[in-house]
């Protein structure tokens, strides 16, 4: 099967609308652009997918609709926001019609990794992939089959997350484990937020005028994981197997010892599959503080003299340090220091903890910049070495550019 690049469409191409779709269980969100331009046209959700009252909502200029109808599935939830772009007085298209395809921010392909029209063949990599994917893959196998039924004439594309990521050596993507397993079940690690981390290069080459910079993405949210890219290209990330581990995420736990996971099972009477569901729900910021997998709220009760609320942002702290400085091994040392994310672009107090105490390596932040700062930006001191950058990242735009890719291969 072909492997299809992210490019960038040229002037002179015709306009192509294309919706770019990001999944939940029991959502759908998306934006739709005019790649002629790269002009974001619409963006909107629906929320709450097989309830009897589900909520459909989009925004189009300074017009905002929200509906209340029944969604049963990720197919008529399409419809649904195709009937509200096709608003005969707001509306952006005159038809559906108009939609040349729909691209996807996969997560999970294992063996195919890359970015492919969605084909029995697709369905069927990402199926495998179920048990180290489970809250993301089996929802965007049900909704591209159901779209596919829906929509059989539209294209649609599966951009997976862990494209961006092949380029990383295999000292650093290996484990340690038999290679039998790793030959045959394809564990490695993979690396996720490919989208926002292969946005974060581009960008990053654009502002500092040239592409062999060395830069560390730090994509910092509800979930997070830091990327080494050198010449554009990730050569190192925290995310291994599966978007369960490295930095500790809102509710997921992060890097973990699996030899811990009989003494779990012994002493607690919970199945394999019981620790694995709390591990993956209850861990993070969340089984830290005991309180929230919301920094915001962990943040309110740490100043509010909350013991476990401190300790669930001084192991986040200490996390993306700990990462921070064997990228910057690997990279032997950095350009720039890339924060981007809900929290990498609007939490000042993350991003002067990570930043501190580093002016040996030549990363000095200026406080009160940091503390300031508003959109894309940067906070670094005058006597900073490494530019420091906050970066709103825009993952949509990555899927757009590929899915326009896997209309037109090269």
């Amino acid at each position: 099967m072909q492997r299809m690049e992210s490019v960038p469409p040229t002037h002179d191409e015709p306009a192509v609308l294309v919706l770019v779709a990001n999944l939940g269980s029991t959502s759908f969100k998306y934006r739709l652009y005019d790649m002629s331009n790269e002009r974001c046209l619409a963006r909107g959700a629906v929320e709450r997918i097989g309830d009897a009252e589900s909520r459909c909502m989009v925004s189009i200029g300074d017009w905002a609709d929200e509906r209340i109808m029944s969604v049963p599935d990720h197919g008529v939830a399409v419809e649904a926001c195709l009937d509200q772009l096709t608003d005969p007085e707001h509306g952006v298209l005159k038809d559906a019609s108009e939609v040349a395809a729909i691209g996807f921010k996969a997560v999970h392909g294992g063996r195919l990794s890359g970015v492919f029209r969605v084909t029995a063949e697709v369905l069927e990599a990402m199926a495998e992939m179920n048990a180290a994917a489970p809250a993301h893959n089996p929802p965007y196998i049900a909704a591209m089959k159901a779209m596919q039924q829906r929509f059989a004439d539209l294209p649609l594309v599966a951009a997976f997350e862990t494209d961006f990521h092949q380029s990383i050596p295999a000292a650093r993507k290996e484990y340690a484990i038999p290679r039998d397993w790793a030959n045959e079940f394809h564990i490695r690690k993979w690396g996720f937020h490919g989208a926002s981390h292969r946005y974060i290069a581009t960008r990053t080459a654009e502002l500092l005028g040239r592409d062999d910079a060395r830069v560390i993405s730090c994509h910092l949210g509800g979930s997070s994981s830091l990327t080494a890219i050198h010449h554009g290209k990730s050569v190192m990330t925290t995310m291994g197997m599966t978007p369960q581990t490295g930095l500790p995420q809102n509710n997921r736990v992060g890097d973990f010892d699996p030899f811990a996971l009989p003494l779990i099972i012994e002493r607690t009477g919970l199945t394999l599959a019981q620790t694995l569901t709390r591990l993956a729900s209850e861990g993070g910021l969340l089984g830290l503080s005991g309180r929230s997998g919301d920094i915001r709220d962990v943040e309110q009760a740490a100043e509010q003299g909350d013991a476990g609320s401190q300790l669930a942002l001084d192991v986040f702290v200490e996390e993306i340090r700990r990462h921070l400085g064997g990228m910057l091994v690997a990279l032997g040392g950095a350009d720039a220091i890339v924060f981007a994310g809900g929290i990498g672009e609007n939490d000042a107090m993350i991003r002067g903890r990570v930043c501190a105490g580093l002016e040996e390596f030549g990363i000095v932040a200026d406080s009160a910049a940091n503390e300031s700062l508003k959109g894309e930006t940067t906070f670094h001191a005058p006597s900073s070495r490494t530019a420091l950058w906050v970066i709103p990242t825009n993952e949509e735009i990555i899927v757009a550019r590929q899915t326009v890719s896997a209309l037109h291969p090269a």
